[in-house]
């Protein structure tokens, strides 16, 4: 009887095992499926801008605001920006400078909106650096931008242009990109 019980007993023990595997099985297909139900999610269809404006400049550069919200499970990537209304834009980060003074610089890597979160572009911290103006941006116009995420998915938003003096940094790489003396101080 012993040995009956015993082998009894392994094979109830056995039968718990597959039926924990078994479990554990489905756990993971149920868990699979719910991330491909996000990855099918480009980060442009997650990520949406809200109260996004544009500094009013007459020539050079200026600045454009807003708050990207990611409605997805993970962390999403503005990697670059476009618009006609200058030739070029750089993703831009304000910091402190060695000696106390707050400058501008390109971020390294792009603005990272946190999964189920938001990242902020405002006067004085990260924005979209707007250089070498193709017109007049003036109070009351629109402007439209095109943001590329890391995926490789793009997105449009409009952006109106409202006057604004604010704060005043220096843009920490002027000297190594042929700028003049005009351009390096910035009211953004």
């Amino acid at each position: 009887m012993h040995t009956t019980t015993t082998a009894h007993r392994l094979g109830r023990t056995a039968f718990g095992l597959l039926l924990l595997t078994g479990a554990s099985a489905l756990a993971g297909c149920a868990a699979g499926g719910s991330a491909d139900q996000t990855a099918d999610e480009t980060a442009a269809e997650a990520v949406t801008i809200e109260d996004a404006w544009v500094k009013a400049a007459d020539s050079g550069m200026s600045a454009a605001f807003g708050v990207l919200t990611n409605d997805s499970s993970a962390d999403v990537t503005v990697v670059s920006a476009e618009t006609e209304a200058s030739a070029m834009i750089e993703l831009h980060e304000t910091v402190e400078s060695e000696t106390g003074e707050t400058i501008m610089r390109e971020i390294d890597g792009g603005f990272v909106v946190p999964a189920d979160g938001t990242y902020g572009l405002e006067p004085g911290g990260s924005h979209l650096m707007l250089m070498e103006l193709t017109d007049p941006l003036e109070a009351g116009e629109e402007v439209e931008f095109t943001l590329t995420f890391g995926d490789g998915s793009t997105a449009t938003f409009e952006a109106p242009v409202k006057d604004y003096s604010g704060a005043n940094e220096n843009y920490g790489g002027a000297s190594d990109m042929d700028m003049d003396e005009s351009d390096m101080d910035m009211d953004h």
